[in-house]
């Protein structure tokens, strides 16, 4: 069965860009992301990792660490990023995990356990290696999303789904669809009418089940 939200994200010790990543040593008392990718030096992966080094600030804004994953070695990562900041304008300062052995896809669940095939291996055999994870300070894996080998990520989603999950995160609110943040939230239905009122203010009462409340600061 593949990671579950609340799942604790599998830990382990990997070689990277920036040396030797014991990976909840990394993340500490912050949040992190894990985003992965097929291979080094192809097209798609290389626009989604431009867009996390333009992001790079944004990550950092809200207490939050990045880091990569691709099945080539740290010595070709190293390699790729030239052309990863050539397109993108900025540096990829973010550790890149070296996955040859794909210890890291097969503990997150993100291809089958039989698709490493060591000799001649090519980006579509391991082409469900396109995924990302959020994941709290506890460990735990707060959200994921799963793209096929032909569709690049929305980063600027990525993004926003990183500010509901924070917003959420211990209170009883949940954000609606397309919520970003300084909009309203949905008061958890655990919480009475007139109990949210008193703490959080005038509700916005769409119905019974449907209220919205001024999102704290």
């Amino acid at each position: 069965m593949g990671l579950r939200i609340n799942d604790i994200a599998p830990d382990f010790t990997a070689e990277s860009t920036a040396g030797t990543i014991r990976f909840h040593d990394w993340i500490g008392d912050s949040y992190a992301i894990i985003f992965s990718h097929p291979k080094d030096f192809t097209p798609v992966c290389t626009t989604e990792f431009g867009a996390v080094a333009q992001l790079a600030g944004e990550f950092e804004a809200r207490g939050t660490k990045v880091i990569g994953v691709s099945v080539d070695s740290v010595e070709e990562h190293h390699k790729w990023m030239a052309d990863i900041e050539k397109f993108a304008g900025a540096p990829a300062n973010f550790p890149i995990i070296d996955d040859t052995s794909l210890t890291v896809a097969k503990a997150y669940d993100m291809l089958p356990a039989d698709a490493y095939l060591p000799d001649g291996r090519t980006p579509a055999h391991s082409a469900t290696v396109r995924t990302v994870f959020i994941i709290g300070p506890d460990k735990k894996v707060r959200l994921t999303m799963t793209y096929p080998m032909s569709v690049g990520r929305n980063f600027a989603e990525v993004l926003r789904a990183l500010d509901a999950v924070r917003a959420t995160d211990g209170v009883p609110f949940a954000t609606p669809a397309n919520w970003v943040p300084g909009q309203d939230v949905i008061v958890a239905l655990s919480v009475p009418t007139d109990e949210a009122a008193a703490k959080y203010g005038e509700l916005d009462i769409k119905l019974p089940y449907l209220r919205f409340a001024k999102a704290p600061v």
